[in-house]
């Protein structure tokens, strides 16, 4: 898979841009893993994350071995040999650097944009990361998962609308958006993921 993530299949990553990425953390939302399915129709993986406080969802298309290395740690399974994630995560842990959260920073060109923010004594750092292996690595090192609004104003998906809902309360042009993108989530199937997808 490319480098970039896209909201509606993989996409060639555009050149990463200088700024650094500075939230204020009350602007962020904390979201955590709800799940890894698979869009029928196209074969693609798709990592579902789930507002902490809210019903509120957020579908980011990734490749299945990233897919795996978020299934096997979220479900408990240790492969008999580290695979990518756990060796960075352990190169992580040997230097002594100490990844404080992640943040889904943006959403351009239907291509999710990610920050792994860490510490190193008192140095920080900010990696540019696609939003999959930085999912991956939050995971196992048990960093907070967050998401700039902006990014869940684009692409987040609510529940059904309530029928009792007064007709204006959202936007039509916003809830044509969000209907349209849970179409898309219910074609989602639960998949059969490998226990050991790089054991060589």
């Amino acid at each position: 898979m490319g480098p970039g993530t896209q909201l509606g299949r993989p996409m060639r990553r555009a050149a990463v841009r200088g700024r650094r990425y500075h939230p204020a953390m009350a602007e962020l939302i904390e979201m955590t893993v709800d799940s890894i399915r698979v869009h029928m129709p196209t074969g693609q993986h798709v990592v579902i994350l789930k507002e902490k406080e809210a019903e509120r969802y957020l579908p980011i298309w990734i490749g299945i071995n990233e897919a795996n290395a978020i299934a096997l740690r979220i479900t408990g399974i240790t492969p008999e040999r580290p695979i990518t994630h756990d060796l960075l995560a352990n190169i992580l842990s040997a230097v002594d650097c100490s990844v404080e959260r992640v943040v889904v920073t943006s959403l351009a060109n239907e291509v999710f944009y990610a920050r792994i923010l860490a510490r190193v004594d008192s140095r920080r750092l900010e990696i540019d990361s696609r939003p999959s292996d930085a999912i991956a690595v939050a995971v196992r090192v048990g960093a907070g998962i967050f998401v700039d609004p902006e990014v869940l104003e684009k692409a987040g998906v609510l529940p059904e609308p309530d029928a009792d809902r007064e007709p204006g309360d959202i936007d039509e042009a916003v809830e044509e958006r969000m209907a349209k993108v849970r179409d898309w989530v219910n074609e989602l199937n639960l998949p059969d993921l490998g226990t050991n997808p790089e054991s060589s």
